[in-house]
């Protein structure tokens, strides 16, 4: 089937050509839908006419919030060539190995970056655009808008095949192990955009205000197209700093935003946000893990009942499952706050063993997931693809059950099962039960070596500041909820735990620190 992106998009613009579109804080720049459509023409147009980037090509993005919303979806599907979207925060030996791998023609890089950039980029054939002007020229660097300037933003009228043409890739996580290299088409992203439409709870309006200080490269970018497809006005922030973010709330009117809920947590004790009119909020979608009910009781008086929780993934460019704002006050009472939500309209999931054998409602098996936001498979990576995908279903890795409502429990990451003398332990659920401690900021569980059991359940523990506790009450505490043979065998307290750039604790780095040296090995 074959579309034409920009004149879809071009009747959006139309219907809303004077409302306010995208907002770019830092750099002070206001786009209407008219100017948006416009300009974002003119860079395609560009890409095409001045890079020579055609379909075939990729061009990589290494930029903050508010140049990533320029090149973004409403721009790299107007366009033949493939957009690679990586986190501006990823270090740099992971962008080298995210070039080298997908060798793109044409690099968009922050200022602050060429030093340390520009020769390892050149010295690859690779055609870098800074997206300032330059503080002092070099031989081969050009300026994004010198080369923007003078194109034509008329419609680039490029027809795509909204099923089988890449036009957008994009790293995985690499929690729990090596990234891996998705591939989009438009009509994964056009599903996302519908998905959200479908919902009981409707979060996206004309009035939508959206604030992204997540990633848009990645998780914040699930509903950059259904707010301006709605008419709503997407806000980026650059800097994940909370009192900013409580700034940008108040003067820029925000309804909706993303926050992990550690994050939630850490705008808790920021006292100065008591400061701040935040009452426009109508909307936080978290994600990643859910929230303890006794955090959530603090959000709920400080924000009132605007949180929403979303299930997805990287393969799946749709909302998978939603703990809706109603279930977060029907939660606590039915058990189904620790869910990550019923399954969403228009996804199919099914919980499999381990022959991939569909087992009964509330036995926990791996989920699988298909749909029109499901990727087609890794780019380059034959292996990875037949390993993870299934007859259209992506094999999440992810181990839980669907109850008789249709929530979806998450128990754990199927590499971060531990099995101590016979018994599984969930690492999820341990770190669930170590946080609700009031001394606990954050928790990893790992299983660690052990000569008689294969491995038992140690756990690093992050303590809020200002207070104290010990590994034995933590132990004990724990025993109370989840019984002895769940409960850490041993505790270590840190300073900090690593975290990925979207703020998830990286287990498996905490994991090699005690295996790196066995002969077998986890994960």
């Amino acid at each position: 089937m074959k579309m034409n992106f920009a004149r879809i998009l071009g009747y959006t613009a139309l219907r809303y050509a004077d409302n306010e579109a995208l907002v770019n804080v830092e750099r002070e720049r206001r786009y209407t839908f008219g100017e948006l459509h416009r300009v974002t023409n003119q860079i395609a147009n560009m890409m095409r006419e001045r890079l020579n980037l055609r379909r075939g090509d990729t061009w990589m993005c290494l930029v903050e919030n508010d140049n990533m919303s320029l090149l973004h979806a409403w721009t790299a599907l107007k366009g033949e060539a493939g957009a690679v979207y990586t986190n501006f925060r990823d270090s740099l030996e992971e962008h080298c190995w995210q070039l080298d791998f997908i060798k793109p023609k044409v690099v968009f890089i922050e200022n602050t970056l060429l030093e340390r950039y520009f020769d390892l980029l050149t010295q690859r054939g690779i055609t870098v655009v800074c997206m300032d002007p330059p503080a002092a020229p070099r031989a081969g660097l050009l300026d994004f808008w010198d080369l923007v300037e003078g194109c034509s933003d008329a419609n680039p009228d490029v027809e795509s095949d909204a099923l089988t043409d890449v036009l957008v890739y994009r790293f995985t996580g690499g929690t729990t192990g090596k990234s891996k290299c998705a591939q989009y088409t438009i009509d994964n992203w056009m599903a996302m955009r519908d998905a959200s439409y479908f919902e009981n709870e409707q979060y996206f309006g004309e009035a939508t205000r959206n604030l992204h200080m997540a990633p848009i490269s990645h998780a914040s970018g699930f509903s950059i197209l259904s707010t301006f497809f709605r008419g709503g006005c997407n806000v980026t922030q650059n800097i994940a700093d909370l009192r900013q973010w409580c700034v940008n709330v108040q003067t820029e009117k925000i309804t909706n935003a993303l926050l992990v809920p550690t994050l939630i947590y850490r705008l808790l004790e920021v006292k100065e946000t008591a400061n701040y009119d935040l009452s426009t909020l109508t909307t936080i979608f978290y994600g990643g893990s859910p929230m303890s009910p006794a955090k959530l009781k603090l959000a709920q008086e400080r924000f009132g009942n605007v949180f929403t929780q979303i299930y997805g993934a990287t393969e799946v460019l749709q909302m998978v499952a939603m703990l809706s704002k109603a279930d977060h006050l029907t939660g606590v009472e039915t058990g189904r706050l620790a869910s990550a939500g019923q399954v969403g309209t228009g996804i199919e999931v099914k919980v499999v063993d381990e022959n991939g054998q569909e087992v009964a409602q509330g036995q926990t098996g791996e989920i699988w997931v298909r749909c029109r936001g499901t990727i087609a498979g890794y780019f380059n990576n034959p292996e990875g693809t037949t390993g993870e995908f299934d007859d259209g279903f992506w094999k999440s890795g992810d181990l839980g059950y669907l109850d008789d409502g249709g929530y979806l429990f998450i128990v754990d990451r199927k590499k971060d099962m531990i099995i101590t003398g016979g018994f599984n332990v969930y690492a999820v659920e341990v770190e669930a039960a170590l946080s609700s401690h009031p001394a606990v900021e954050n928790a990893a569980v790992v299983g660690v070596p052990h000569a008689e059991w294969g491995e038992t359940v140690h756990a690093e523990v992050l303590v809020r500041a200002g207070m104290e506790v010990s590994a034995e009450e933590l132990i004990e505490h724990v025993k109370g909820l989840l019984g002895r043979f769940k409960a850490p065998k041993t505790i270590c307290f840190v300073e900090a735990l690593p975290l990925s750039p979207v703020g998830k604790v990286l287990r498996r780095h905490v994991r090699e620190k005690y295996w790196k040296d066995q002969a077998r090995r986890i994960g």
